[in-house]
């Protein structure tokens, strides 16, 4: 996970169980709209859409959100089929 200069946070490869806690970590420093962009991210499991749904709702207590930007084919099928991505603002990459 990295945070690039204009303040979009990068995430790549796989968002599991493994990487949850330390994405987490990351995450709760994040304040206001925040733009994830998953365009190198592979696979997220149940504990990475945990640690998404986390943050979003700790961001909207404070008016802010989270925004994801640039999902491949196979993880915008896991938001839809979740029902994700009616919690989620999606954009295109």
């Amino acid at each position: 996970m990295d945070l690039r200069s204009d303040g979009v946070v990068v995430v790549a490869g796989r968002l599991g169980a493994a990487q949850a806690p330390a994405i987490q970590q990351f995450l709760d420093r994040v304040k206001g709209i925040v733009t994830l962009d998953c365009t190198a991210l592979k696979y997220i499991s149940s504990a990475g859409l945990a640690v998404l749904l986390k943050t979003q709702k700790r961001l909207m207590t404070s008016a802010g959100r989270l925004r994801l930007v640039g999902l491949n084919e196979h993880l915008r099928d896991v938001f839809q089929y979740s029902g994700l991505d009616r919690i989620f603002e999606i954009l295109e990459a």
